[in-house]
This record gives structure tokens, C-alpha cells and sequence, in this order.
């Protein structure tokens, strides 16, 4: 018998394809995509996983429904304004809709859905309504990479950095001292040390300024 966890007034809802999808995401934002399976998406609405199947195909056709309901929480933009503004807009409520779903869905999709397609569609043609060549687009494209999902690969995780002893950091300062010169001197605007851990919003943006900057002069000149 399979655990009802959802309450009474959602076990009493009819299930159809957006409602399960919905549900996958909310389990997958709580524990991990790892943690997704068609068992535990059934006692996520109360009902056996074999009913799951009228309206989903099978798992990878949950995870592409998915990455479809995470991104179509994205604001896309009107095209009002200039194309660097509505661009950075864009991709900072990418951003904004990634921190709020955090399971990493996108990243483990090799297909690309409609919705996906639609919201890069919208970004190319930002660039086109702000007067870009569809060569350097895809240029553009390419350099802008995941963070037109809101995200980005990071080179390492420097949230224990606090924790370190004394001792350690002497060792690390002796084999590594630009790096710990690094860690010791730099500050973020909003105070944050780098050794107490990074501001992830203040470093995405300060990446995205740079590139889209880098693109508006590229515009200029092109």
C-alpha cells in the first residue's frame, strides 16, 4: 500500500500531466534529483506509481517535463529598452528562478524541449532587436554559455575555508601563496569575506557584466 503523504484535499485532486510534473519538481527541489523515482512521486501525491503512467511516458519523459516547468518560470523579456538591460533582466530572473529550483534538473538534460527552444529563441532575438549580426549571436551564445540558464560551473567549493586551523593555513600559505594572498585581501561589496564563503549572486553578475559589456563594445565595432 503506498504511504499517502499528500494531504486529503490533494490526494482528492485528479491527476493529469502538469500536476504530476509539478510535484516532481517540488520533490526533486526538497531531495535532490537523485532522490526522484516513480515510487516516490506516487506517495508524493498519495496514489500508486502505476497510475503515474497514464499521464508520463517514464522517467526521462518526468525530467524533460521538468526542466519545461522550470523554465517557463522565467521572465521573459518584453524587448522594451535597450537589448543590454533587457538581456541582463533576463537572465538575472533565470538566475532568481534557479536559486528557487535548485535540483540541477537543466544540467542533467541532453534534449532540447520546446520550452527550451521558445526561451532561447527569445534570447537571440533580444540580441537581433539590438542590432547584433546572427554571427556574433552565436558567438555570443557560446560565451554566455549556462548563465543564460542562470547558472554557472564553479572551479571549487571554498565554503570551508572558515574552518580552516591556523596550522593549515600556514602549510596552504607556504605551498600556495597567491591563492591565500587572494583569500586573505579580497572582499565583496556586501561585506562578505572570501574566506567565510563567496556571495554566489554578486559573482554571477559581476561574470555576466563582464561578458555582456564585452559584447556591447564587440556590437559597436562590429
Amino acid at each position: 500500500m503506498t504511504p499517502p503523504t499528500a494531504s486529503s484535499p490533494e490526494r482528492r485532486k485528479p491527476l493529469n500531466r502538469d500536476r504530476v510534473l509539478r510535484a516532481a519538481v517540488s520533490l526533486a527541489d526538497r531531495s535532490g534529483i537523485e532522490s526522484l523515482s516513480m515510487r516516490k512521486l506516487g506517495q508524493e501525491l498519495g496514489v500508486e506509481a502505476m497510475s503515474l503512467y497514464k499521464h508520463v511516458a517514464n522517467k526521462e519523459d518526468i525530467l524533460d517535463g521538468m526542466v519545461d516547468i522550470v523554465v517557463g518560470e522565467i521572465e521573459v523579456s518584453s524587448g522594451d529598452g535597450d537589448w543590454l538591460t533587457a538581456m541582463r533582466e533576463q537572465i538575472i530572473s533565470a538566475r532568481d528562478v534557479m536559486q528557487h529550483h535548485p535540483s540541477g534538473v537543466i544540467e542533467s538534460r541532453t534534449l532540447i524541449t520546446p520550452t527550451m527552444m521558445a526561451y532561447m529563441d527569445s534570447v537571440v532575438g533580444i540580441m537581433r532587436d539590438g542590432g547584433f549580426s546572427l554571427d556574433l549571436i552565436h558567438h555570443a551564445m557560446h560565451a554566455l554559455g549556462s548563465r543564460l540558464l542562470g547558472f554557472s560551473q564553479q572551479l571549487f567549493d571554498d565554503s570551508d575555508d572558515a574552518d580552516m586551523t591556523p596550522e593549515a593555513k600556514e602549510a596552504m600559505l607556504a605551498q600556495f601563496p597567491n591563492i591565500m594572498a587572494m583569500l586573505d585581501e579580497i572582499t565583496h561589496e556586501e561585506g562578505t569575506v572570501v574566506g567565510k564563503g563567496c556571495d554566489d549572486r554578486i559573482e554571477f553578475e559581476f561574470g555576466l557584466d563582464l561578458i555582456l559589456n564585452g559584447l556591447e563594445a564587440k556590437r559597436s565595432t562590429d
